[in-house]
């Protein structure tokens, strides 16, 4: 369909009709063209640089000069990371050779738009909202220490 054309000339092809709107769901949808087969590309990546379980995390960056285009990036690492906006992770357990899914966080804003306004969320989104909720308790983070096997913090002091 636009293959002769740059990612700049189709955002401002875009732009330039004003007067047709664009859908949040057709913007998700091109966001989200085979993001499947690249997460299953970063398992295979894993497979082949990591022994045990991995983790796949994949980043969702907003492009700086053109607003309306979503970039993922998909990596894999050995330990869990950090909760952080605009992430997916999922975990590769290699013995069952299943990917399961832990969390995904959008943006700052939507996380904030969201605990504004939980009464108001629909039964669609709620499992979104479970996931934000759980962030903003510290679930998330506690389920990554622990999948990396940290000690929890302590206000305890050690002596060395």
């Amino acid at each position: 369909m636009h293959k002769d054309k740059t990612i700049g000339q189709i955002t401002k092809e875009i732009m330039e009709q004003a007067h047709q709107p664009v859908s949040p769901i057709d913007v998700e949808r091109e966001a989200h063209k085979d993001y499947e087969k690249h997460v299953y590309e970063a398992v295979d990546r894993g497979k082949k640089d990591f022994d045990g379980d991995f983790f796949v995390v994949v980043l969702t960056k907003k492009e700086r000069l053109l607003e309306l285009v979503l970039r993922n990036y998909f990596f894999v690492r050995k330990s869990c990371p950090t909760p952080e906006y605009d992430q997916t992770v999922y975990h590769f357990h290699r013995k069952e050779d299943v990917l399961e899914f832990l969390w995904v966080l959008p943006s700052r804003d939507t996380c904030q738009l969201f605990l504004e306004n939980i009464d108001k969320i629909v039964p669609e989104e709620r499992w979104l909202l479970g996931l934000i909720i759980k962030d903003r308790d510290g679930d998330l983070l506690a389920l990554s220490k622990k999948l990396n096997n940290e000690v929890k913090e302590s206000n305890k002091l050690e002596d060395y």
